[in-house]
């Protein structure tokens, strides 16, 4: 079971290596795909959306969960 050190520790490990695992799969599917090249305003909206969407997600059941 995991306490509240262990789980900050993993938070302010694993997200900027989740980051930085995010950011390098994205750059080398544009160096590699030529459709999301021909496509970069689509491919780059969801590429920013993908993150964004989970963190909204992710606060949005915290702060559920603080005023239950």
């Amino acid at each position: 079971m995991m306490n509240s050190d262990n789980k900050f520790a993993l938070l302010v490990i694993g997200t900027p290596l989740i980051g930085l695992i995010y950011c390098g799969i994205g750059i080398s599917l544009m160096v590699t795909n030529e459709t999301i090249r021909q496509h970069a305003l689509i491919s780059g909206a969801i590429f920013i959306l993908v993150p964004f969407s989970i963190a909204a997600i992710i606060w949005i059941r915290a702060s559920a969960k603080a005023y239950k």
